[in-house]
């Protein structure tokens, strides 16, 4: 599916890994084109390609073969430290597992994105202030994450990934290990965000409810794309 001025453009995307001796294939000829602004869910049986798809697209990991460009620039085959750099920039993360530093408070996990790109202090520490805020933790600041519940360290975890002001939102099973209140909040202040900010988000979920809920909705199967839904 081809749509101009697509923020994400895959064409023809392949990724095989290598396991000892043998070749997995992971994408099997993947091509998706998605505008500023759309919010996507990606759903699909484990082992479909989900999660490998996510990271191909943020730079987590090259494809084998095909093209991948992302807000105009093509990322298909960028070196570690260019690839770092661009993610820094460009792609904003939010993972099941939600990786906070578990020695910093939530403000300094939250800055830690801008410390790495060498953004002054102050100015970050404002930014960040106001995220926190923004998802209902600006009386949290100086919390450490165990001091937090799982709600909140995801929050607090999409205030990170949002401190760069990324064009691009990658998210997978966001809500994965939340109990259905706290995961409905934090899908809430997340969906709240992302059309704030005319983000573009893609999400990976095995919660069929929450895939129809996004406005887009791609399905995956055997490592390629089975559907799409939605006004595309």
């Amino acid at each position: 599916m081809t749509v101009p001025d697509s923020i994400i453009r895959l064409k023809d995307v392949h990724k095989t890994y290598q396991i000892e001796s043998q070749k997995v294939p992971a994408l099997r000829g993947v091509s998706l084109d998605v505008r500023k602004g759309q919010l996507v869910s990606i759903a699909g049986r484990s082992g479909s390609g989900k999660s490998t798809l996510l990271h191909v697209i943020g730079t987590l990991d090259n494809p084998s073969s095909g093209t991948v460009i992302l807000n105009g620039h093509d990322v298909s085959n960028l070196s570690d430290q260019a690839a770092s750099t661009f993610r820094n920039q460009t792609v904003g993360f939010v993972f099941q597992m939600n990786n906070l530093l578990p020695e910093f408070s939530a403000i300094e996990n939250v800055m830690m994105p801008g410390l790495i790109a060498g953004l002054g202090r102050a100015p970050l520490r404002e930014r960040a202030q106001k995220l926190l805020s923004s998802v209902e933790l600006g009386h949290r600041l100086n919390h450490r994450p165990a001091e937090l519940s799982g709600g909140e360290q995801q929050r607090v975890a999409i205030a990170r990934a949002l401190i760069m002001e990324p064009p691009i939102l990658l998210a997978d099973e966001p809500t994965g290990n939340l109990d259905k209140k706290s995961g409905e909040l934090v899908e809430g202040l997340l969906m709240e965000l992302l059309q704030r900010n005319q983000m573009t988000m893609l999400l990976v979920t095995h919660d069929p409810e929450l895939a129809q809920r996004l406005p887009y909705q791609v399905v995956m199967e055997d490592g390629n794309i089975k559907d799409f839904g939605g006004p595309w």
